[in-house]
């Protein structure tokens, strides 16, 4: 415990870690950070392959300790069971949970299948509820460390036919509003991640309508102004300033100042710009 406790002032280093959909993208990033920073940690996802190639390259980079772990983060026996197995298999309590896996899925409401809705909100929302669930207690008794969940400038930026992954994304930011009130004092910092277009393979497994899925790859390509490594990199340092909102990319800044200001006129704004693309 001593030696934790003299880590206060840094959690992400030297952290005991476990991330969810660390297979790819920013969870991947968030792995490699965390090792660099003389960490070690579970690279969670729900595809083996993956979890084993984030892990095995860690591994052979002499980068810290990384175990590859195979859970689906919407079960919620699956996430039990790995908040009981991931002190035994890091050797030591956990200090940092970043709640990061997470899906796509686009479509006007009233078009969007109720079914792809169930499965959105089952890996966006239930996925964070279940990490938080079962972690926040461990690290509250702990007293000390962090928890990043991964959340979305849709949390706040409402975009047209994004409904679900809106929903979802929100939903995560309020609850890491509440979980930073409730675990004021004990030590443990919580920062919500909202980063704007970053590339990743969201888009592979992502549920939309097929004259969008084009579309959705171009912006992807065209708009991702940084790098999923440079995200995790600065979450982690504002991790370590205690900061609960985490906007890494200039365009979400504006948008979040844009929508807290003029709220009335963000919501207009954005839908005339709607109304016009769709003409």
């Amino acid at each position: 415990m001593s030696q934790v406790k003299r880590k206060t002032f840094k959690p992400s280093e030297g952290a005991a870690a476990v991330v969810t959909g660390a297979g790819s993208g920013i969870g991947r990033s968030f792995a490699y950070e965390i090792v660099r920073r003389g960490g070690s940690v579970i690279c969670a996802d729900i595809d083996a392959e993956r979890a084993e190639e984030t892990a095995r390259t860690l591994s052979e980079l002499g980068e810290g300790r990384a175990i590859a772990y195979t859970c689906d983060v919407g079960s919620e026996k699956q996430m039990a069971a790995l908040a009981e197995e991931a002190e035994s298999l890091l050797g030591r309590p956990v200090t940092l949970v970043i709640n990061n896996a997470g899906v796509g899925v686009g479509g006007p409401i009233g078009e969007v299948p109720l079914k792809d809705w169930r499965w959105c909100l089952k890996v966006n929302l239930w996925g964070v509820i279940h990490g938080c669930h079962f972690f926040a207690p461990k690290l509250r008794e702990l007293g000390y460390g962090g928890i990043i969940n991964v959340a979305s400038a849709a949390g706040f930026g409402a975009a047209p036919e994004m409904s679900a992954y809106n929903v979802t994304k929100s939903a995560v930011l309020s609850l890491s509003e509440t979980l930073a009130a409730e675990l004021t004092g004990t030590g443990v910092h919580v920062s919500a991640l909202c980063p704007t277009v970053v590339p990743t393979n969201i888009l592979d497994k992502a549920r939309l309508p097929e004259n969008r899925s084009d579309f959705a790859s171009a912006a992807m390509s065209k708009l991702a102004f940084t790098t999923s490594d440079e995200v995790a990199r600065k979450t982690l340092d504002a991790l370590d300033r205690k900061q609960l909102y985490v906007v890494p990319q200039f365009d979400g800044r504006i948008m979040w100042r844009f929508k807290r200001y003029a709220p009335r006129l963000y919501a207009r704004t954005l839908g005339e710009a709607y109304r016009l693309a769709a003409n």
